[in-house]
């Protein structure tokens, strides 16, 4: 990898999402080697994806290099890479583009969507996890609609601009209400010889309320929050498969729709060579101790989505959110320098600074540790925080440009189709393209 060596520990972060950078941040300026793998080269807003789906946000607003967010920090090296296998005994990596030994490893992987086993479902639903997925997403709500002016068939039509957003947490209600709302505004304009007002928006929650994370004051507002914007929320129903078209779920209740988006659950992103029972839980987290340490390990260390570190107040680990992330990256910062230098080590304590989530236009229900409120309040908190944690100052100013051109104009212009979507999925053991 052309990688000098040097004097200093080599540290390896796999990983550049919240967690990983966080670490980097915090190692700038210390006296060790540090080494940033991604198989991309920037860093992924996740909790803004939805957007660019729906056409608010252009990718390259929620989207950061990687190399310039760590610009001028010596002693750091950034390789565009994929992780194949971790070989601990002789404590080396192999990538896709060559070997690397480490000194301390820092496993950041993130998560990936979990479809629970169900291969219908991930061949012909939608995830919403990485940039290049949104825009697939992008492509095909406005090719459906598209579809949807050519054909007579009523029910083809009906289906075309139907959706269903299986998963009731902040992802799927941001994209329900985000959907609502250009089916509202935007829709009768851009195809005013359609009637779009046939278009449903079905949110599916397999538990008993939305927003299970939150509190029930929140969930209860932001279920009348997207009533009243015309989304169809339905609790206590599970979906169990897709043919392409038609969504069955565990009760007669079934919808015709050529969308369905996939916001039901997540899974840990595990390496070879790390995925041994012995140290990985449900949902393929790696088990790590107070210290991030992964279970067996002195040296190899988790953070962020890919680690539980189970606790009295988590037993489970913690939220595979992005305020975990950055709090374990930056406390194993600290400790990896602590380690170095011969000195103890420091637990790990997680701070809950709250939760949110915004359901539309001057609409958000937030929950912060003393406090609770909802709408238009809420709202603006909501903006606020998602423009202080983006990264980079222009990142910041075009967001919020957009934001407040969408919300005077009432508008949404990146609902561009970039490149068509297509998508492979079998038949009968043959391969079809739907499109």
């Amino acid at each position: 990898m052309n990688i000098p060596q040097s004097s200093f520990p080599r540290v390896i972060i796999i990983g550049g999402g919240f967690g990983g950078i966080a670490l980097a941040k915090k190692l700038a300026k210390k006296d060790v080697q540090v080494v940033l793998l991604d198989k991309h080269n920037y860093h992924n807003f996740q909790p803004l994806l939805y957007q660019v789906s729906t056409g608010g946000l252009e990718p390259d607003s929620i989207a950061y290099p990687i190399r310039k967010v760590l610009q001028g920090y010596p002693n750091f090296y950034f390789r565009l890479a994929e992780v194949l296998e971790v070989d601990t005994s002789m404590r080396r990596l192999q990538t896709n583009i060559g070997e690397i030994q480490y000194d301390y490893l820092v496993v950041a992987t993130g998560s990936r969507t979990n479809f629970f086993g169900n291969k219908n479902i991930a061949e012909k639903g939608m995830a919403m996890k990485t940039i290049p997925q949104s825009l697939n997403l992008r492509s095909l709500i406005l090719e459906n609609f598209e579809q949807a002016l050519l054909t007579d068939d009523l029910h083809e039509r009906d289906a075309l601009m139907n959706f269903v957003i299986v998963g009731g947490g902040p992802t799927g209600v941001e994209l329900a209400g985000a959907l609502a709302e250009i089916k509202k505004g935007i829709l009768p304009k851009d195809y005013p010889d359609l009637d779009t007002r046939r278009a449903q928006i079905n949110l599916v929650q397999g538990g008993s309320r939305i927003l299970p994370a939150m509190s029930a004051v929140a969930s209860t507002k932001a279920e009348r929050f997207l009533e009243r914007l015309g989304v169809n929320v339905w609790k206590g129903i599970r979906v169990t498969d897709y043919d392409g078209k038609l969504v069955s779920t565990n009760t007669d209740t079934s919808f015709e729709a050529c969308t369905l988006v996939w916001a039901a659950g997540v899974q840990a992103v595990c390496l070879d060579g790390l995925d041994s029972k012995d140290f990985l839980c449900r949902g393929n987290r790696l088990r790590v101790n107070e210290f991030h340490q992964v279970d067996g390990f002195e040296e190899i260390f988790a953070i962020g989505d890919v680690a539980q570190m189970e606790s009295e107040p988590y037993p489970h680990g913690h939220p595979m959110m992005a305020q975990p992330a950055i709090q374990q990256g930056q406390n194993l910062g600290e400790n990896l320098v602590r380690m170095i230098e011969g000195k103890d080590l420091k637990p790990f304590i997680y701070r809950d600074k709250g939760s949110m989530a915004t359901v539309g236009r001057n609409k958000a229900v937030v929950d912060l540790p003393r406090f609770k409120f909802q709408g238009v309040f809420a709202w603006f908190v909501w903006m606020f925080v998602h423009l202080y944690f983006l990264i980079g100052f222009r990142n910041r100013v075009v967001v919020f440009i957009n934001w407040v051109y969408n919300y005077i104009r009432f508008d949404r212009e990146a609902r561009l189709i970039i490149r068509p979507f297509k998508k492979q999925y079998q038949v009968n053991g043959k391969d079809k393209v739907t499109i």
